[in-house]
């Protein structure tokens, strides 16, 4: 049951607002207002920590353990090779069937449990923890926060940080502070620099980078053929033929040597994939 106890008027109607809406409203003012400037990395981690905490509320997160093991794992043989700032990573998979990922500044990554079981391979799960974890690493979000703390424009953090957080249609974690939602998803000049960096990561995991070209081919043939499932994705994820392109060119610099060195797919990925196909379907996420 949702606390009625606060309400906002926008856009001509009532929004309520909870206890858990006014702490996240609360880490969004400090996220803001802590500088006039991007924040520092001290002051990312914070926030990043508390806002991941709420998230953890919110969203139905897997707890398996085998499950939690082997995302971890992989994320980590990642980002140790990605990441000069020396971040407490953290990977969840979301129990949620449509595709989704995202990642929080300070360090934690996202990835939905649809994204995963439609992946062939472990190099297509790994490019996407790469491609978050690019957008970790390039300061992304922080970058969006400044920009609409300069532009004197009302952000919403809840959306920038984890858009599926919004697409899912969670109102208790969407937080809409002023115009909110203006700059609610990577431009396509970040989503590129992701898509390098991710592919740069992978590949200094010893992880084959044709995974990010291949994961995007799958995504695409799905938007063409039922998109409802991938629309949270494409709304946070400018993805068009081009990027399929444009990694694919990022690939081709890569020594031929070191490319037939590189791991495609585990036995132990695919025996994830059967434990998470095991486990009781998602849960039905509840309305605002």
């Amino acid at each position: 049951m949702r606390t009625q106890d606060n309400h906002h008027i926008r856009s001509g109607r009532t929004v309520t607002s909870s206890p858990r809406t006014r702490t996240m409203a609360a880490l969004a003012l400090f996220a803001v207002g802590t500088t006039g400037c991007m924040a520092s990395t001290q002051e990312e981690v914070q926030m990043g920590a508390q806002y991941a905490a709420e998230i953890n509320r919110e969203l139905p997160i897997i707890t398996d353990p085998e499950i939690q093991r082997y995302i971890t794992v992989l994320g980590d043989s990642i980002a140790r090779v990605a990441d000069n700032r020396n971040l407490d990573w953290h990977f969840y998979v979301v129990d949620q069937p449509d595709v989704n990922a995202f990642a929080v500044p300070g360090g934690y990554i996202y990835l939905n449990r649809g994204l995963i079981e439609r992946a062939a391979t472990m190099s297509e799960v790994a490019g996407v923890l790469g491609h978050e974890i690019g957008h970790v690493t390039e300061r992304h979000s922080m970058e969006q926060m400044a920009k609409a703390q300069q532009a004197n424009v009302g952000v919403s953090l809840a959306c920038i940080f984890a858009p599926s957080v919004c697409n899912s249609g969670l109102g208790s974690a969407a937080i809409q502070i002023g115009a909110g939602g203006a700059f609610a998803k990577f431009s396509r000049d970040d989503e590129r620099d992701a898509d390098r960096e991710g592919i740069k990561f992978v590949t200094r995991a010893g992880i084959d980078p044709r995974g990010v070209p291949a994961m995007f081919r799958t995504l695409l043939a799905e938007r063409q053929s039922k998109p409802g499932g991938v629309d949270g994705f494409f709304s946070s994820h400018p993805l068009a033929e081009d990027r399929v392109a444009d990694s694919e060119n990022e690939i081709a610099k890569i020594d031929p040597v070191v490319m037939q060195s590189l791991t495609r797919d585990t036995r132990a990925f695919q025996a994830f994939k059967a434990r998470l196909k095991s486990l009781p379907p998602s849960p039905v996420m509840r309305q605002p």
